[in-house]
This record gives structure tokens, sequence and C-alpha cells, in this order.
């Protein structure tokens, strides 16, 4: 349970989650962690909490470095209850601390946790709050990725607590970026970025526009591991992400009943590849949509295919198209196929679902019954004619 010194007087307090696989619907196969920051200054500063299954774990680090009765602030970056959890129990360890956060934050503090008696000290993006030999400038970030989410800069230690963004769900010992694999960590970023922050980009645009003055040199993240080594990287790789830039690649999604919607996908898998465009084939049966969505984040095509049951879409590809479509990437070119015995509408209502999220269309495909060489050769060779490189 000890603390990790970032800088001087400035420690990581939070909490890894070893076993978590599951956040709401996004698969953690690598865990994560609950980020929380001690400033010791004049003013005591905790920057956000933990969980609160994890509050022992964070209250037990802390008083490695300060008894919590003496913290003076807690900044409360941002209401969900993964960051937010242990602050009821905070207030009780540190009864004199006020808790800075936007207005809409203590909109949301109070509407989690009943909390009218707590010290409230309101921020606007700009406003400063002097600790003592350091202070912490404020920046509303709503919609990265809720209305009351701002960061906290540290001018003096040029350190960026940047919340959701710049995040990893990932558990591990190590806590800085040049302590840890970073092709991983870059992947777990863009899965991040691609399963909860796609949908804002034109506020993670504006946002990083926010924070073009700010001289940072480490970014400290609410999941994940700090970034010391790479920031220029992974800002790099956020502005790419915000504008929905994307790779010459595709991403074939399907699920299959009798193999011929499966046979399909990879006659449309040749033709990129006859076109020197990468792939990435995911079937449903074996590849979540939250690791699907990894891939779409970079990807220019995306196909989707299901065969007909009873009338519809299997069950695997509305719930993707659900989420994929929740999480609205911009700037893609969709293609919907399909097999069908005898009514034939999966395709139909697929390449609705991709119209309606403002995709550019291929022409469909749909077969009837187990297609041929022929087919499948046409196939190929039509798409091949779509893809003009």
């Amino acid at each position: 349970m000890k603390p990790v010194k970032i800088t001087d007087n400035i420690y990581w307090v939070g909490a890894v989650d070893w076993n978590i696989r599951n956040f709401h619907g996004y698969l953690t196969q690598k865990g994560t962690t609950y980020n929380a920051y001690l400033i010791i200054d004049e003013k005591i500063t905790l920057v956000d909490t933990v969980k609160s299954s994890f509050f022992d774990e964070m209250l037990s680090r802390i008083s490695a470095v300060v008894d919590p009765s003496k913290i003076d602030y807690i900044v409360s970056n941002h209401v969900e209850m993964d960051h937010s959890g242990g602050l009821p129990r905070l207030i009780e360890a540190a009864k004199n601390a006020r808790i800075i956060t936007s207005p809409n934050g203590e909109r949301g503090l109070k509407a989690h946790y009943k909390a009218d008696n707590w010290d409230f000290a309101v921020m606007k993006t700009g406003d400063r709050l002097d600790l003592g030999k350091r202070s912490l400038t404020f920046v509303h970030t709503p919609m990265v990725h809720w209305p009351d989410n701002m960061v906290s800069y540290l001018k003096e230690d040029k350190i960026l607590f940047s919340n959701d963004a710049f995040g990893q769900h990932i558990a591990s010992s190590e806590c800085f970026d040049d302590e840890f694999p970073f092709d991983i960590m870059l992947e777990e970023a863009g899965k991040y970025y691609a399963n909860i922050v796609l949908p804002y980009g034109s506020q993670v645009h504006k946002a990083l526009e926010a924070l073009t003055g700010l001289d940072i040199e480490i970014i400290a993240p609410s999941h994940g591991l700090i970034w010391r080594s790479y920031v220029p990287k992974i800002v790099k790789e956020y502005e790419k992400w915000a504008a929905n830039e994307t790779e010459d690649m595709a991403v074939i999604v399907y699920d299959t009943m009798w193999n011929s919607t499966e046979r399909i996908a990879y006659a449309i898998q040749k033709a990129f590849d006859d076109k020197g465009i990468s792939t990435k084939m995911m079937n449903l049966k074996t590849n979540h949509i939250s690791d699907i969505m990894t891939h779409v984040l970079k990807a220019r095509y995306i196909c989707l295919g299901s065969p007909t049951l009873n009338n519809n879409m299997l069950p695997t590809v509305a719930s993707f198209l659900t989420y994929l479509k929740g999480l609205a990437p911009k700037k893609r070119i969709g293609m919907a196929f399909g097999s069908f015995g005898w009514s034939g509408q999966s395709v139909g209502q697929i390449e609705e679902v991709l119209k309606e999220a403002g995709f550019e269309l291929l022409n469909k495909v749909s077969i009837r019954y187990i297609p041929s060489e022929e087919q499948l050769q046409e196939v190929t060779e039509s798409l091949k004619k779509q893809l003009v490189r």
C-alpha cells in the first residue's frame, strides 16, 4: 500500500483493481487503476478519489505520507463513481476539507451523495487555487465525457491532472509510461478512447485547444499509467482521434449461422487484400464489441454482415450496431452484407443503421442460400471496382 512519488511532494495514492474485467459493458482484460494524487504544500490537496470499494487502499497510501485529517482541499474533476466513490468516507476522515469542483460537479455530487452539507468551492475555467508554493488552474472539459468534467493543471510542476482524458484500463505495479510496454499502453489508450470518448470528438478538440498554451511535462490521468516520457506522442494520437482521422484499413464484422455469411465476409476481405488495404476479420461469436471498436477507431471501412433470422438480423449484429451508433464514429465508409433463405431483411436493416450513422455506403451484398464460387468472385470484383485508391 505504498504511495508512489511523482515529483517532490507529489504522490500517486490511488488503487489498483487487478480483477475487474467488465467496465459497464467494456471488457477490461488487463484490469484498471483508480488514480488519486496527493500534493503536499501549505494547503494539502488530494486530486480525485477512488471507487468506494477501494477507499481503504487509497487511505493507506495517503496515511503513509500525511495524516488524512490534514487535507485542506479535495479536487473532484469528475462525478462518476469510479472517481468520486471514496468521497463520503474521505470527508469523514478530512472533516475540514473543501471540495473543489465545477458547477456541474457540485450539482452532480450533491445529487449522488445527498451532500448538501459539504463545503464546496466552485471553479470556472481559468480560476486558480493557491496551495502555497504551488497553484492549481482549472479548465472545464464538458462532455469529455460527462457534463461536469474538468482538468487541473499544476503550473510549477508542469503536471496536467487530466481526468478521463489520456487514460487506459491497465492494472500494473508500474506507474509510469516508460516502465511499461509502450505498444500495449498505446493500444489500451486507443481502446479507452474508442469505447468511452469517441462520441465527443469535437469536445476533445476544444479541450486540446484550451490546453495548448500550457507547458505540460507530465499527464496524470484517472486510469492507468502516468505519461511522462511519451506525452507528445499520446497528445498527437488524441488529436488524430478527435479529428476522426482514419487509416486505409477495413474492419469486417459479422456473425454467421451456416457459414454462408462468413464466406461472403472472406470474399470481401479478398477485395481489400487485392487493393492493398489491410483488414481485420471480427466474428462476433469470438470477439467482444469493445475490442472491435479499438480497430474501428482507426479503420476507414466498416463492413457489417448478418444472415436473416426471423425477418431480422442476428442479435449479436444488432447489439454491435447499437453500440457502434452510440459511439458515433465519423468519416467512415460502410458496407452491409449477408445471406438469407427466403425473406432477406437483415442486409437492408444493417444498411439503414449505417446510413443513419452518417456513413458513406458501398454497394450492399445479399446472397440467397449458399453462395457459389462464381457469386463470391463477383462480390470480390464488384467491391474492387468501388475501392478507388
